[in-house]
């Protein structure tokens, strides 16, 4: 990749000029704060930092590590993947093309799980299905360090992952297990959290193409409707929970009644529903059967 003939200095300001300018051409989404966040990581220091330095000129080698960063977010590779981490409640969890990328989105499940097992926030069981990053697990390890956490996903790759992010951010009262959902798990669990792909098989491909193209499909693909995952684990959930334990799982949008029936069918109680940053259902949640 190659930029354009210049007789001055490429300094940071028209290097971000110029990403930016590519980007937008290419209509990625937030082209000016990509191009400021990819070299901010490049230089190894604050997009306030930049702002301050906007005259001084990038060295070959920044320019050279820059121009690769570039020619990747062409193909649409996410930012995340880029930088090899993104921040999910005030946390930095490493990530890379073998694990979803953390959305805000999925605080909301974190938030449910913390909020249902306020009473019993010293001795809580929590079992995480389709962990991924682990950015689930980890952060109710964190949250709440008397309890014990367990968290599994059919991925080795996604595993490995997890424990990495896990050692990294301290959460030594998580335990990881490579499962089919509940498959080899004993014991009872106050909280069963999970956020499963969700996403109807045939709607992958009109994904943006940072997903369609490069997040796992492992971690998308939800079947023809969606809910393929969703019903096991609802199937398998009651025998797993302690009485008055909680499930709670992120849901596409648009999927919440349809979801929150399913839950009613399996006997749970108490059936709920919370919304994310943007104000779509995106968690439903339940008590079990007693």
């Amino acid at each position: 990749m190659s930029q354009p003939e210049r007789t001055e200095p490429w300094t940071i300001g028209a290097v971000v000029k110029w990403a930016a300018d590519d980007f937008r051409a290419r209509g990625i989404e937030s082209p000016r704060l990509d191009a400021e966040v990819l070299l901010a990581h490049c230089l190894a220091t604050s997009r306030t930092q930049l702002f301050i330095d906007m005259q001084k000129p990038l060295a070959a080698p920044e320019l050279a590590r820059f121009r690769e960063m570039v020619r990747r977010r062409r193909n649409r590779e996410p930012v995340a993947y880029l930088r090899g981490e993104r921040e999910f409640f005030g946390r930095n969890f490493r990530v890379d093309a073998r694990v979803l990328v953390p959305r805000p989105d999925t605080e909301a499940l974190v938030e449910v799980a913390l909020a249902r097992t306020a009473h019993i926030s010293l001795s809580m069981r929590a079992l995480d299905l389709c962990t991924g990053s682990g950015c689930v697990a980890i952060t109710l390890g964190r949250e709440r360090p008397t309890a014990r956490v367990i968290a599994t996903d059919t991925s080795a790759d996604a595993l490995a992952v997890a424990r990495e992010n896990a050692l990294r951010l301290g959460a030594y009262n998580v335990a990881f297990g490579q499962a089919d959902l509940f498959e080899g798990i004993e014991g009872e669990f106050d909280v069963i959290t999970a956020n499963p792909p969700y996403i109807p098989s045939a709607e992958i491909a009109t994904l943006a193409p940072d997903v369609a193209l490069h997040e796992p499909r492992l971690a998308l693909d939800g079947g023809t409707d969606g809910l393929v995952l969703v019903r096991r684990i609802l199937e398998g959930a009651a025998r797993r929970l302690a009485p008055g334990g909680t499930l709670a799982m992120e849901i596409g949008a648009g999927q919440a009644d349809e979801v929150a029936q399913l839950f009613g069918q399996h006997g749970f109680v108490d059936v709920a529903r919370a919304r994310d940053y943007a104000r779509i259902e995106r968690v439903v949640h339940g008590i079990a059967p007693r």
